[in-house]
């Protein structure tokens, strides 16, 4: 993977379902705007067509191969590089990312055994500057995610998230600029 060659700052946050990843990414977006400064925030998978695949197989809609499903993340994030990020970054905007490559390979990981490949099926990307890991335990985040939904997805389950969670800390090893965040605080100090 690239460093971000643009102006603009490029930050990932990332976690287990339930983790308060999203809602750190709109705080700190809100931030970064009522300071001024002027910020995006974007979301993976994405509301395109392929986007749209992924999220019918994530809750169960259709199904296809686990490497299929990583291929397709990866053509997501290909084009929503090339048509949202890029060119915000670009012009000198913040860009905020709710997931990116680092939750492709945790997740992914867990049906794949071959964490270089999805690595390698990557490799094309910008890193972002700054990745923010927020840690919970898979016991709290499916308690977090039973009071806000209707609905498990296709990882949420304790066994699979603890071994996504074991995916993250190993991945972050592998890569600059991650931080691991104690996500069991208020949201107010987890930010």
């Amino acid at each position: 993977m690239q460093k971000n060659p643009y102006s603009g700052k490029f930050i990932a946050f990332e976690g287990l379902d339930g983790s308060g990843q999203s809602t750190q990414a709109n705080v700190l977006k809100d931030f970064l705007t009522e300071t001024g400064n002027q910020a995006f925030l974007t979301k993976e998978p994405t509301n395109n067509i392929i986007g749209g695949l992924i999220r019918g197989q994530l809750t169960n809609n259709w199904k296809t191969d686990p490497k299929c499903l990583q291929l397709l993340f990866s053509a997501d994030r290909a084009f929503y590089l090339e048509k949202e990020v890029i060119p915000l970054l670009e012009k000198g905007i913040t860009v905020i990312t709710d997931r990116y490559f680092l939750s492709t390979i945790a997740y992914g990981a867990v049906e794949i055994e071959d964490v270089d490949w999805l690595i390698e099926i990557n490799k094309l990307f910008i890193l972002p500057d700054i990745t923010f890991l927020i840690k919970v335990s898979p016991k709290i985040c499916l308690e977090r995610i039973r009071e806000t939904r209707f609905h498990i997805e296709l990882f949420e389950k304790e066994q699979a998230l603890l071994q996504v969670w074991q995916n993250y800390e190993s991945i972050a090893k592998r890569f600059e600029n991650i931080y691991i965040i104690d996500g069991e605080k208020t949201i107010k100090e987890v930010f």
